[in-house]
């Protein structure tokens, strides 16, 4: 895992904003976490509330399941978290060419976090499942639309046999031998035959 990727896994969204917890940034910077926040504390009026607040129990009970710290950190005080304003801010106060260096790849960092959020890669699975979603959805139109087409040449199929079924009776009527009109001239010529 290279530099901005471990940097990146320690950005969090904490009240709806990217932040970075003290002894994150103080892992990295090298020096302990009392001395950062010390050095803060000396400097507060640099860290307004948006650049810098102290978590909730309840945020940092839910935090530390996520990152798999255990309870027993060694910590008096809930973490503070610096949002990349107040990472900014750290940077003067914290004045070591490893700070400086690590300084450059947190912006680096979250510059990538707010990149990815705005542009997110392109996932060729979902890409895919859309697709054969939408392909579904078009084939399932078209049978449909088939089955439409098929129940009216259903119904005009019947409508021809019903026809042709009055015609077949019109013409046996028709065919039906009639009764002559007049004499019945083939009676006469049997008898005169006998």
């Amino acid at each position: 895992m290279n530099e901005l990727s471990i940097i990146q896994s320690k950005i969090h969204e904490i009240r709806g904003v990217r932040v970075m917890l003290d002894f994150d940034l103080a892992e990295m910077y090298r020096v302990e976490t009392k001395s950062l926040n010390l050095s803060v504390k000396r400097n507060i009026k640099r860290f307004p509330s948006d650049f810098m607040f102290q978590l909730y129990h309840g945020e940092w009970n839910s935090l530390r399941l996520q990152i798999e710290t255990s309870k027993r950190g060694g910590r008096r005080y809930l973490p503070n978290a610096f949002t990349e304003q107040g990472v900014a801010m750290l940077s003067g106060l914290i004045n070591s060419d490893i700070a400086i260096a690590t300084n450059i790849n947190i912006m680096r960092a979250f510059v990538a976090v707010r990149q990815l959020i705005l542009n997110p890669p392109v996932n060729e699975v979902k890409e895919l499942q859309n697709e054969v979603l939408e392909l579904k959805h078009y084939i399932e139109d078209v049978f449909t639309d088939y089955n439409d087409i098929n129940e009216d040449t259903r119904i005009q199929l019947e409508l021809i046999n019903q026809s042709l079924a009055e015609l077949q009776a019109k013409k046996k009527e028709l065919d039906k031998p009639r009764n002559p009109i007049g004499f019945n001239a083939p009676q006469y010529r049997e008898r005169d035959k006998n």
